[in-house]
């Protein structure tokens, strides 16, 4: 493995473990990044003795790569992409290449929606169990970083769509799909097939002893399973059917989690995260704890205290009787729904951002029954309004943060909800889902 080339492009969190990783293994490393690298990643290459450049590609190093691992944000389309297809160069994911040096155990969960709070809600429950754990993937830290610089015996990670485009021989022990619904799919040319193959990529390498954990209310899932050679274990989980074996399901206000001939229940009431979204991610977590023979006693207390996560339905403020929520995660369709179902008090919505080819219809009726005013953030807004003038009698436009915050505040009334979940990606107008949080959390916070 000395001397062998490899060519990190992308220096965010992914790219510069990769980096590490790569460079600890003996390979010869670059890293190139066609933007500016954040100081905190170049002061990490630079101290670990790494090459790299920024602000451009050098194609006469980057084609000498006997490998190259790609960011999971550079799109198919960057033209650098394309060139080094043209070579015949394998292009692979960090979470592939950190998984070669790993024999920890992997519990991977995607999905469209709930991938971040299952992710977040497992590692607290392991966690509390007292077993050696690490947070990776699409959180916290890079994978390959842990893997380089720690020796967990077991990793949560959470995987997003273009990181398993380029994953092959990687294994999920535990893999978790918490639902599909069409997002991103202006990566995947606008066709809902090639994101549902994505998704099923999960269970790529999965044998008779791994575990497949699914919602099996969610159509897209059920209708397609069958297309794919699964033998992994299948263990559903269900709101309105009940699972006889291997599963989890709602009966009389409870979860009722069925494991290895095993049983146990725990009170809805009892879970810290309310709403039928949030259910169902405590299924999928309480489902692989329990694979794990994580005590019962511990699967129940960690669901009860777990605080949630930042950005998804985060309670921010409440100011002269108006709550103001971020739910900035909410980049898709199906997540605002999510967020609109479990509101009570009428809803000044904060919605838009860079659209991904979204279908609006679905959030036609709760928009009609719950939504007040709308605030689009975003350059482009036309879609939105389009949608649901006939709906909302009061729509305004805002170009920031702040002035979004402030004319939903003129909008609403005490005991109304200013809810922001842009149903878009945020990358028209801030950095990422975080920025775009951060500042409404300020914007409310100066009110």
């Amino acid at each position: 493995m000395l001397n062998k080339n490899i060519v990190i492009l992308g220096a965010g969190e992914s790219g510069v473990g990769a980096a590490v990783l790569a460079k600890k293994q003996g390979y010869n490393v670059f890293v190139s990044d066609f933007a500016k690298i954040k100081d905190k990643y170049s002061q990490k290459l630079i101290a670990e003795k790494i090459n790299f450049e920024e602000g451009k590609h050098s194609e006469s190093v980057i084609f000498k790569a006997e490998e190259i691992i790609k960011s999971p944000g550079i799109p198919d389309t960057a033209l650098i992409i394309s060139k080094i297809k043209e070579k015949g160069i394998p292009i692979i994911d960090e979470l592939e290449f950190a998984s070669r040096f790993t024999n920890a155990l992997k519990i991977c969960i995607t999905g469209s929606n709930g991938k971040t709070t299952t992710t977040s809600l497992i590692y607290h429950i392991l966690k509390k169990a007292g077993l050696n754990i690490g947070l990776a993937g699409n959180i916290g830290k890079s994978f390959a970083l842990q893997v380089a610089e720690n020796k967990f015996d077991i990793y949560v990670l959470e995987i997003s769509s273009f990181q398993l485009d380029y994953m092959f021989d990687f294994k999920a022990e535990i893999a978790i799909l918490t639902n599909i619904t069409p997002d991103h799919l202006d990566r995947y040319d606008y066709k809902f097939e090639n994101y549902i193959n994505s998704k099923f990529r999960i269970c790529n390498n999965q044998t008779v002893d791994d575990y497949f954990i699914y919602c099996k209310d969610d159509k897209v899932t059920t209708n397609n399973i069958d297309n794919y050679k699964i033998i992994s274990k299948k263990y559903p989980f269900s709101f309105f059917e009940k699972i006889e074996e291997n599963g989890a399901y709602i009966d009389n206000k409870k979860i009722i989690f069925n494991i290895k001939s095993n049983t146990f229940n725990m009170d809805l009431e009892a879970l810290a995260l309310q709403g039928r979204h949030n259910v169902y991610n405590s299924m999928a977590a309480g489902i692989s704890s329990r694979i794990l023979d994580i005590r019962k006693d511990i699967i129940k207390e960690s669901m009860s205290d777990f605080q949630g996560v930042e950005h998804r339905l985060e309670f921010v403020a409440k100011v002269h009787g108006i709550e103001f929520i971020n739910d900035s995660k909410a980049t898709n369709v199906n997540s605002t729904w999510y967020a609109l179902e479990c509101m009570t008090k009428p809803v000044v919505w904060i919605v838009g951002g860079q659209d991904k080819g979204n279908d609006y219809k679905s959030l036609r009726q709760l928009v009609k029954s719950k939504v007040k005013a709308i605030v689009c953030l975003g350059i482009d807004n036309t879609k939105i309004i389009e949608e649901f003038s006939d709906l909302v009698p009061k729509i305004v436009e805002s170009k920031t943060a702040k002035e979004a915050v402030e004319k939903a505040y003129y909008l609403a009334s005490s005991d109304d909800v200013v809810l922001l979940s842009p149903t878009c990606a945020s990358f028209d107008l801030f950095e990422n889902y975080e920025d775009r949080g951060m500042q409404f959390r300020k914007a409310v916070n100066d009110l």
